[in-house]
């Protein structure tokens, strides 16, 4: 079998193909989201994402994806999300910006479009991004304390921590009255117009985990520092937003 694709486009119709097989009837949708659906694939670097929305009796089956994941997997295609209609309906006042961030982006290649309709309760969207920025703030400074101030161990938690702050903003635009940006200079510069964004910050945060940038021990912990901050700030900013209308 081939390794990572150079153009993930060459492995949708038999990825679902593979799945049509797999579940016949039983597989409604197949949903491409993530970084292939925003143009933005990296090979290497970037997992391929899939979304299948099963039938009720297909949900209850997990067990029959096992080999055909384990096929794709080598092939960069992270393991699909398996979901049906009504947990896509019944969830989304639980987890607001994780199907914000899917909506943000994605491509039907099989069957029903489930995304279009979706209606975000501000309210929950608003309470979700304060429950997940004071969270990860914990998380920020008690995993840099365990780095013991190591510029590499600094390195690997700005690499691990970063992307999760896309989703939030992605959800904080929103609040504010934005559209969904797409890539990650419109999603910063916008995030700098609603909330004071340290955009330089964040743009230094990107290079040291691309490469791009080198920081001695002393850098590394003064730009830690300063990204901790930045996240604090963030998160009283939001904890006093006013949720809007549902959008």
């Amino acid at each position: 079998m081939a390794g990572i694709p150079k153009n993930p486009e060459e492995i949708f119709e038999p990825v679902c193909a593979d799945f049509e097989a797999l579940y016949g009837g039983d597989l409604l949708s197949v949903i491409l989201y993530g970084s292939c659906a925003r143009g933005e694939y990296v090979p290497g670097k970037s997992d391929i994402n899939f979304m299948l929305m099963l039938s009720e009796n297909g949900i209850t089956q997990p067990g029959r994806a096992l080999a055909t994941v384990e096929k794709w997997r080598r092939r960069a295609v992270a393991t699909p999300l398996l979901l049906t209609r009504s947990y896509i309906e019944t969830s989304i006042d639980s987890f607001p910006i994780e199907f914000l961030n899917i909506r943000a982006a994605y491509r039907v290649l099989r069957g029903e479009d489930p995304l279009k309709q979706l209606v975000f309760d501000h309210l929950m969207l608003r309470l979700q991004c304060e429950r997940e920025l004071k969270g990860k703030l914990l998380h920020l400074r008690a995993q840099f304390l365990e780095t013991s101030g190591n510029a590499r161990r600094i390195k690997e938690l700005i690499a691990r921590s970063l992307p999760t702050f896309s989703a939030l903003f992605q959800a904080v635009v929103v609040l504010r009255g934005k559209p969904v940006q797409q890539g990650r200079a419109a999603l910063l510069g916008a995030m700098q117009q609603v909330l004071g964004l340290d955009q330089a910050l964040f743009t230094d945060l990107y290079a040291v985990r691309e490469g791009r940038m080198r920081l001695n021990t002393a850098g590394s912990i003064a730009l830690m520092e300063r990204y901790i901050k930045e996240v604090r700030r963030l998160a009283l900013a939001v904890d006093s937003l006013e949720p809007g209308p549902a959008s």
